[in-house]
């Protein structure tokens, strides 16, 4: 009887490495000025796409060829999970103790956006009031980890099915 590769320790691998490049990337961006660029924060996404693929390709090869979508599903979902708990802990601890003006600029920022689009003061005090109430510490952990997440869980369902080679059922 053969020995099953295990999909976790690749999980834990590339969760780790994606998260460790979005953390530098992300502290890249901070330190340039360029945190609030959606664009550029979209980009992280594109490390998590790289780090499934890197992940079921390895594992593939470590197991003969073969790969099932379940297993890459559950691999991919796995390893975005490890990503999103490092990477919101990270962000977390860069808020609260690296530069806490990280806040202030994003609340800033989204004030200028509502003035913009011609909301009245009353809208705008309780738009931000409400968006304060959201900026806690607690809710952006579990909204980072739920986003990485459900964005890993569909690219996870995608390039699994791309990627899959199932075994010969008489092999």
């Amino acid at each position: 009887m053969e020995e099953k590769v295990s999909t976790a320790r690749f999980a834990l691998k590339y969760g780790a490495l994606g998260a460790v490049v979005i953390m530098i990337y992300t502290t890249i961006l901070n330190v340039a000025g360029l945190a609030q660029n959606r664009m550029l924060g979209f980009l992280s996404f594109v490390f998590m796409i790289v780090a499934i693929v890197l992940a079921l390709k390895e594992f593939k090869e470590e197991n003969k060829g073969f790969l099932s979508y379940g297993e890459g599903l559950g691999l991919g979902s796995l390893l975005s999970a490890v990503m999103g708990l490092l990477t919101s802990a990270f962000t977390m601890f860069y808020t609260q103790f690296i530069d806490n003006t990280i806040m202030a600029q994003t609340l800033d920022k989204m004030r200028e956006e509502l003035e913009r689009q011609g909301k009245s003061d009353s809208e705008i005090d309780t738009a931000m009031e409400l968006s304060q109430k959201f900026m806690s510490p607690g809710i952006l952990f579990v909204f980072g980890v739920f986003s990485y997440l459900i964005f890993g869980f569909i690219l996870s369902l995608v390039i699994a099915a791309i990627m899959r080679r199932e075994k010969p059922v008489f092999d």
